[in-house]
């Protein structure tokens, strides 16, 4: 094993953008623990009928997944989106990085009949609705903004730029396109670049009715316990049904006949937990009895006893990063402003909460990284710069693109990035679907 280290230096995070022989790949692994501490029991997550995702290798040993690629992906992006106390100073100094593009999920009603919406959906009885009716339409609009209005960030969205919400946002979506139509005609990624940084950063798929372009991950990680033997539960609900009377639950029952539906299921009956529920198909073939005993395959899942180690890998992919190109003069921009957004992501300690009954912690007290090369064993890393020099890297990295962000001046008078705001628009996500189904019409035999 090779014992030789690098120290990172400006000269060297270039070239890992920039050098076309540079390394592949740099990598971290972290180990993780249950708070519990080893060996202790974790719940992975569970998925439509398999229930947890566990590999059995050749000599028996069982690899669980933990936190997906994609679920990953979604934790880190978040660390880039903008945080502000009561009063609205930005508490994230990551914000800055990347554009905040937001999108208002329901806007307020701008049309004629805008007040009776207005009223309608703001009143909670007969009431507070004559006292809304006597105010002005500009005042229940603000009331609107307070109470109804959701909003969601891009970082929020699962498929990121190429995300349905997007397509079904009409003041958003052009620039949107028009990036993808850039970066699938003539590869240049500056446009999605300045709009949408994390979608080159964890991948994207413009795969709904746009240009087809696919972008893998920069960053790309996932947790895993090794050796690991599944567990199931089994709990006992006990209902009020035994204080009842005997004609109250006569009625009960009666009433529960007639709409068909089991008294256990609206928590008027005891009842056993033991088995999971499955699509019907899958219960075709994954019976809750098998050869006169509990079926595995059906019992309530109870979580992973965790004998081997649990680790995390983080990957940045040193290839795709330099097969990003931007218009002229700003490839090399592209790469070093990407990276940067990538270490940051990577080092960042995420909280490892990752679901009820599934906390861990980082076993380590320092990461450790590695350099791939294209040939030969990877290198260790020695001074890796810390959070805060990785921050002023990415400042300086952003700056050729902030340049593309509309701004606005804070109380100090100095420019900061603007929230781009737009409305997404219900006609739009139903002309969508109906797209849709006219295709699966066209294409059904």
């Amino acid at each position: 094993m090779s014992t030789a280290e690098i120290t990172v230096t400006e000269e060297l995070l270039d070239q890992w953008a920039t050098d076309p022989n540079g390394p592949v790949a740099l990598h971290l692994k972290q180990k993780l623990l249950p708070v519990e501490g080893e060996g202790g029991v974790i719940f992975p997550p569970t998925y439509a009928d398999i229930g947890y995702n566990i590999d059995t290798l050749s000599d028996g040993t069982k690899v669980a997944t933990i936190d997906s690629v994609g679920s990953q992906a979604n934790r880190m992006e978040p660390i880039f989106k903008s945080i502000k106390n009561e009063k609205g100073e930005e508490l994230n100094p990551l914000a800055a990085l990347v554009p905040q593009v937001e999108i208002i999920l329901n806007p307020v009603p701008d049309d004629q009949d805008a007040k009776k919406k207005l009223v309608k959906r703001l009143a909670s009885s007969e009431e507070i609705k004559k006292e809304l009716e006597k105010k002005e339409i500009d005042e229940l609009k603000q009331l609107w903004i307070a109470n109804l209005e959701r909003r969601q960030s891009l970082l929020d969205l699962a498929h990121r730029s190429a995300d349905a919400v997007v397509k079904a946002t009409p003041t958003l979506l052009p620039h949107i396109n028009n990036a993808f139509q850039e970066l699938n005609r003539n590869g240049n990624a500056t446009p999605l670049c300045a709009i949408a940084p994390t979608s080159l950063l964890f991948g994207v798929w413009d795969s709904r009715d746009g240009t087809g372009e696919k972008r893998p991950r920069l960053v790309r990680s996932i947790i895993r316990a090794w050796d690991v033997e599944p567990l199931f539960s089994a709990a006992q609900f006990n209902s009020a049904w035994k204080s009842l009377d005997e004609a109250q639950q006569e009625e009960l029952e009666k009433e529960a006949q007639a709409k068909r539906v089991k008294l256990s299921e609206r928590g008027f009956a005891d009842a056993p937990v033991v088995f999971r529920k499955v699509s019907q198909n899958a219960a075709k073939q994954m019976t809750e009895f098998r050869n006169g005993s509990p079926n595995p395959e059906r019992r309530t899942l109870g979580g992973v006893l965790a004998k081997g180690p649990i680790y995390r890998d983080v990957t940045i992919n040193l290839v795709a990063l330099r097969a990003l190109r931007g218009a002229d003069g700003e490839t090399e921009q592209i790469r070093k402003y990407l990276l940067s957004l990538a270490l940051l992501a990577a080092t960042s300690e995420l909280e490892l909460s990752l679901r009820e009954g599934c906390l861990l912690r980082y076993a380590d007290e320092k990461d450790e990284w590695k350099m791939v090369p294209r040939r030969g064993a990877p290198i260790s890393i020695a001074g890796f710069p810390d959070r805060d020099d990785l921050v002023k890297l990415a400042t300086t990295a952003a700056e050729p693109f902030k340049a593309r962000w509309p701004n606005e001046k804070d109380n100090a008078g100095e420019e900061r990035p603007l929230p781009l705001e737009h409305k997404f628009d219900l006609a739009a996500a139903k002309k969508i679907i109906a797209k849709k189904d006219a295709e699966e019409e066209t294409t059904t035999p």
